[in-house]
């Protein structure tokens, strides 16, 4: 299959993307930080350092030449221009982008999500001809727009497909929103409460199949954008019910209609205001996706993941990421909180 070069190889998503490669016969190349090798990588991968803030780093990492270059941690101009500088020596590459990218018809996105009717109401799915927030510096979604449309440009000079991930889950997420119910479940807590109905749908992308897409990619070069998730987009009430499936528990389930009454009430990292479901047709029909698992099916090796890095440790020291990315804006286990609204329902 040629050489394939990996960078952000011992992220999340890079773990599983240098294992399809490899099984897919590629010479991979696994670049990171600290230049780590993953326990399930077969023996012939070879690792090595890379620092992305380096201009230069890039360039050295590519020598001679790739047949791919695969870019999980690419974000914003300075990393599109990095890619650009080694076009004349790589075949062609695919890069992971996001759903974040994505804007409804006024212009509300995840960037709005928090004022007053800011949530944005996309179509259902969202096609990747959906609209899109302008390119810029500010936030995440116009970093990764401002990615993707200089990447573009380069047509046929960089053959780059560009992939729109999903709430990406799995093992190794410094973020991982399944710990909301996973957490409950280890401190025995049998009653959740769900806002919104617990009907919220944020479509996930196990990082699985997020690695089938790549691996997709990769044997078929072109410049274009594709959504990545799951065959399936369950909502919050479904997703805490497969993981207390997973970790064979049982919870009594409350559900709120319309908003959370608080900050530590009702409102987990999967909820939304309105369903955010993407299309995967384009993906099915350009590289013959067909995904590996879904959801529930991948849960297991999610839980014990958690369950392991959790034990013994505060949540925030677990996954500090985490706690700076939600704990402020939500509570994520304000059980007090939880427990005088239940008993205020109840009188």
């Amino acid at each position: 299959m040629g050489h394939a070069v990996v960078l952000g190889a011992t992220g999340q998503i890079g773990r599983a993307a240098v294992r399809a490669l490899a099984a897919d016969g590629w010479a991979v190349t696994a670049a990171s930080l600290g230049g780590g090798r993953d326990d399930g990588w077969p023996d012939g991968v070879r690792v090595a350092r890379l620092d992305r803030a380096d201009d230069t780093a890039v360039a050295r990492l590519v020598g001679d030449g790739c047949d791919v270059l695969v870019d999980i941690v690419a974000h914003g101009a300075e990393h599109a221009r990095q890619l650009a500088a080694v076009r004349d020596r790589v075949g062609s590459a695919v890069v992971i982008s996001s759903g974040a990218v994505y804007a409804d018809e006024r212009g509300r996105s995840f960037d709005t999500q928090d004022e007053p009717d800011g949530f944005p109401r996309y179509p259902v799915p969202i096609p990747e001809t959906q609209r899109t927030v302008g390119p810029g510096e500010a936030t995440y979604g116009t970093r990764k727009i401002r990615l993707e449309r200089e990447l573009l440009a380069l047509g046929d000079a960089l053959p780059t497909t560009l992939l729109r991930a999903g709430a990406v889950h799995g093992p190794h997420c410094r973020a991982p929103r399944e710990l909301y119910f996973v957490k409950r479940v280890l401190d025995g807590r049998r009653v959740r409460v769900l806002s919104h109905g617990g009907t919220g749908l944020f479509h996930p992308v196990s990082v699985l199949n997020l690695a089938e897409l790549v691996r997709l990619a990769a044997a078929r070069p072109g410049s274009r954008v594709l959504n990545a998730g799951d065959p399936d987009a369950p909502t919050v009430a479904e997703i805490g019910a497969a993981i207390d499936a997973a970790m064979g528990f049982e919870s009594e389930t409350v559900l709120i209609e319309g908003e959370p009454p608080g900050k530590g009430v009702g409102l987990t990292p999967w909820t939304t205001a309105h369903p955010v479901v993407y299309d995967m047709t384009a993906a099915q029909r350009e590289l013959g996706y067909t995904a590996v698992t879904t959801y529930a099916a991948s849960l297991p090796d999610t839980v014990a993941w958690l369950t392991d890095r959790l034990a013994g440790k505060d949540w925030r020291t677990a996954f500090p990421v985490l706690a700076r990315a939600y704990d402020p804006v939500i509570d994520l286990f304000d059980y007090a909180a939880e427990d005088a609204w239940l008993t205020a329902r109840a009188a």
